[in-house]
């Protein structure tokens, strides 16, 4: 499951440089470059994807700019799989892996943990989702419901 990326590989002209163009934009407008897998932090794409590609022992550096991602190879190593990494980026799920188990956030309504139903239509408790939302747009959220309510 996940999204392929579509990903077109180029040789350069200069030896131990390769390059990837995406068919989707990675850092927007501005560069982004990586000498080791320390300086690749955070969660964003590009982040994640030189993590990836320094964690096969084939990457010196990785410089991202838009939707091409060129790749200094360490010395006597080719691009071989280096392809795989960048299209798999998205894919979360493969075959013969064991799909997670998701558990219910809200109680049953029958379940007796479940938060009785209060006057606004919501519940009396939070489910643990909403304890994650904003009380102003939690709020927002329950007086459009019961207008909508009301006008229909």
């Amino acid at each position: 499951m996940g999204q392929l990326v579509g990903v077109i590989e180029n040789k350069s002209t200069i030896p131990g440089l390769v390059r990837f163009e995406l068919n989707r934009n990675l850092t927007g407008s501005g560069h982004e470059r990586f000498a080791s897998a320390l300086e690749a932090k955070g969660p964003r794409p590009a982040a994640e994807l030189a993590r990836r590609l320094f964690d096969t022992g084939q990457v010196a550096g990785v410089h991202l700019y838009m939707n091409m991602v060129t790749v200094d190879l360490n010395k006597g190593f080719t691009s071989d799989g280096l392809f795989d990494i960048v299209r798999d980026m998205y894919q979360y799920w493969k075959p013969g892996m064991t799909p997670p188990a998701f558990e219910d956030v809200a109680p049953a309504a029958d379940s007796p943990d479940a938060p009785a139903a209060s006057a606004d239509g919501g519940g009396g408790g939070l489910s643990e989702a909403a304890k994650r939302i904003p009380a102003d747009l939690l709020e927002r959220s329950r007086a459009a419901l019961a207008k909508w309510k009301a006008e229909h």
